[in-house]
């Protein structure tokens, strides 16, 4: 447990039991233990954790400390980080362990106006480890964010949300049939999660991956966008620009990366994307 997890999110990282296990199944299946969850509350309860990062400032409000925890449903074409979908590929890491390591930064975090988020992968597939990080955070005043697709938000109560200051929903299509094609996963849920959080009042900043040939057709962005002008705690929306980092990471797992062809959007194309939810009257990066 006393091992370093820092590091660079764009790094590789797969677990001698988590390489053990993808090799005997199909790498894009969902593992059964990727659908184990942990119910102990305590400290000694272990997460799976890829790494962790200090210092970012593209991960919420602020300088955070940025904790990518393994485990995912989703299979995004453009995905950077496949070594996170299953849970095993992580290194064992107890609740006590991260928060002596979120301790060091905690008063750095506060006088920046940061905080704590957890990425992944998805947070919500170790959903018990990570409802333990954010209570404690909150009991040291930091700020606590998640970056989620919200495919498993119907896992979270109410009290859970209450401890989540932001949530950064990336919403990858507004087109079903788009989202399936991208994710492997249907669309409904995120979509329900978003209004949820809507109707409670949640902060959310919602991202959109930008994929020229993929997800950049004038009636799919539309389609976003109409969602998002319905979300009345929809703070800003962020058009991430589709890039070809996570391409080394798809090869050196043995995958074929689908969209190792394609451009990153010009700067027309951008702005063209960002004017379609400016029209809706909201704030857009």
């Amino acid at each position: 447990m006393g091992q370093t997890l820092s590091g660079s999110r764009y790094e590789l990282h797969v677990s001698r039991s988590g390489a053990a296990q993808s090799k005997s199944q199909d790498y894009f299946t969902i593992h059964a233990a990727d659908l184990e969850e942990s119910g102990d509350p305590g400290e000694d309860l272990v997460g799976n954790v890829h790494s962790w990062e200090v210092g970012s400032t593209v991960d919420g409000p602020g300088i955070r400390f940025v904790a990518f925890l393994t485990g995912c449903f989703l299979r995004c074409q453009y995905c950077h980080n496949p070594d996170t979908w299953h849970k095993n590929n992580g290194r064992p890491v107890s609740v006590a362990r991260a928060m002596q390591e979120i301790r060091k930064y905690a008063q750095v975090l506060k006088i920046s106006h940061g905080g704590v988020t957890l990425s992944g992968g998805e947070p919500m597939v170790q959903k018990a480890f990570a409802m333990q990080i954010f209570k404690r955070c909150k009991q040291l005043g930091l700020h606590t964010c998640i970056d989620t697709a919200g495919r498993l938000g119907d896992r979270m109560t109410d009290e859970d949300l209450a401890l989540i200051d932001l949530h950064l929903l990336d919403i990858k299509s507004g087109d079903p049939a788009i989202y399936e094609q991208v994710t492997r996963q249907p669309l409904q849920p995120t979509l329900d999660y978003a209004r949820r959080l809507s109707d409670l009042g949640r902060p959310m900043w919602v991202r959109y991956v930008l994929v020229p040939g993929l997800t950049d057709g004038y009636d799919n962005v539309e389609k976003v966008a109409d969602v998002c002008a319905g979300l009345k705690s929809l703070e800003r929306v962020e058009i991430l620009r589709f890039h070809q980092m996570g391409r080394d990471k798809w090869e050196k797992l043995g995958l074929e990366y689908p969209l190792r062809d394609v451009e990153p959007p010009s700067p027309e194309l951008a702005e063209r994307v960002r004017g379609q939810f400016r029209s809706r009257g909201l704030t857009v990066y």
